[in-house]
Parts: C-alpha cells; structure tokens; sequence
C-alpha cells in the first residue's frame, strides 16, 4: 500500500494554535456578570472558525494527496513510453518501433485507484496456466483482493509462480491478470496485467491505472498468460493502457 506523508503548512499549525487560544481567552476573558450570554455567544464563533480551519486543513490535505499520487501515475507512464522508445529495451517489432511516438493510455481516474480488502486463500492447489502459446507455467493461487468499483462489489484472484524463490526480486510478487467490458473494446482483447508485492496487512491498494498490456499485444513472439475466467470483470474499466494501435 503507498503511503504519503502529511506534510500540512505552517498556516494551518498557526491556525490551529488561534482556535486553542480563542478557546481559552474565551473561557477566562469573561466576567461573571455577562458569562453565560457572553460564551455562548463566543463559544458558537470559535467553534465554527474551528470547524472551517479542520475542513480547510482535511480538503488541502486531500488535494496534497492526490496530486502526488498523480505524479506518480504519470512518472510511471513515463518510464513506460522511455523503456518502449529505445533501442536497447523495446519490444517492439522494428517496423512498429520505427514509428513509435508514446503509448496510449485512458486519462487518469482515481476512481480506478481503490483499496482491496486483502483475503489469503492458503489452501489451493498449484494449476497450469494457459498461454498465447503452447508454454504451461505453473501457478498457485495466492489470496483475492474485495473492492467495489462503479457501486459494484467485486473481486480478483492473485497468483503466485510456483517457482518465485528461485527468481532474484520476485520473491514477494503476485500476479494480477484480468479482463474487463474493455477487452477487446478499447483495450487489449487478451486483457491486462498489473503488479503487486504480498501485502503486510489485510488491505492493499489496487490501481487500474497501472495496469498493462501483456508483452504479445506488441510483438507475437512472446508467450502471454491468458487471464483466468474468474478474473473477468463485468464492469469496463477505462483506466490504465489501451490497446496498442499498429503504426
């Protein structure tokens, strides 16, 4: 899960220090005579002033929030389109390559960017999975991610090679295949894949904006996993990489 820090301005510790400080000259500032009128009238002052400071505080925080999560977003769209326009890291085909410009994503929409209740499922059995290909890599199914998208509840399997210790930097990584209303209308008919690391708790947060396209959507030298059927989501999710266009 990515976390960010809250790093609020100096204005809103100043603000919140004048709330403490009305509060308190509000209390010893009256007489005894007018105490009553005079508190309540003070007290509904402070307490509104208040309340509009913590709001402005929570939307400012907010804003923060998402606008470095949208960086992030874009920074990896960026690492995307460098490692597909050079030489020495392309999958391209050359006729493809030649003419390549960037890769074509949905517009971000953190409403795609959701966090999953994280379900272990410790019991099943390793599987084969089908590929683009006569290759047959083994699989374990991991755990299930629960989130809900578009007021719908809904869920995805991650797997796990069965073979992930013996792959330097791949011990903690689960696979995340899935097909949406999308496949084949918009983005790769084979469906798309996204990231993930075993989570250290019960949650963790799921970003369709990151997904990609399997490597055979570029270039049908490769063997791709196909999507299991219980991974197809009844929902179209336009966020993350469209199909690729042959140029």
């Amino acid at each position: 899960m990515h976390t960010y820090p809250v790093s609020g301005s100096s204005n809103h510790s100043i603000l919140g220090y004048v709330c403490i400080l009305l509060h308190i000259s509000f209390i010893f500032g009256s007489n005894v005579e007018n105490f009553f009128d005079l508190y309540l009238l003070k007290y509904f002052f402070m307490k509104h002033f208040c309340l509009l400071v913590l709001f402005s505080i929570t939307i400012s925080v907010s804003a923060q929030d998402s606008e470095e999560i949208l960086n992030e977003i874009m920074e990896y769209r960026q690492s995307e389109n460098d490692k597909f326009g050079k030489e020495d890291t392309t999958i391209l085909e050359p006729k493809d390559f030649a003419s390549f410009k960037e890769l074509d994503y949905y517009p971000v929409d953190l409403s795609f960017r959701v966090e999953a209740k994280f379900v272990r499922t410790p019991d099943e059995k390793p599987f084969l999975m089908p590929t683009t290909t006569s290759r047959l890599p083994e699989y374990v199914k991991y755990g299930e991610l629960h989130f809900s998208i578009q007021n719908k509840d809904l869920v995805l399997s991650l797997y796990q090679h069965t073979n992930h210790e013996n792959q330097e930097g791949y011990e903690d990584y689960l696979f995340l295949p899935f097909t949406d209303l999308t496949s084949g209308d918009g983005s790769y008919g084979g469906g798309r894949f996204i990231d993930a690391r075993i989570p250290s708790g019960e949650t963790m947060i799921l970003d369709f904006n990151k997904s990609y396209n399997p490597y055979c959507a570029y270039n049908k030298k490769y063997s791709c996993p196909i999507p299991p059927k219980e991974n197809d989501l009844l929902v179209r999710v336009e966020a993350g990489i469209k199909d690729f266009k042959k140029y």
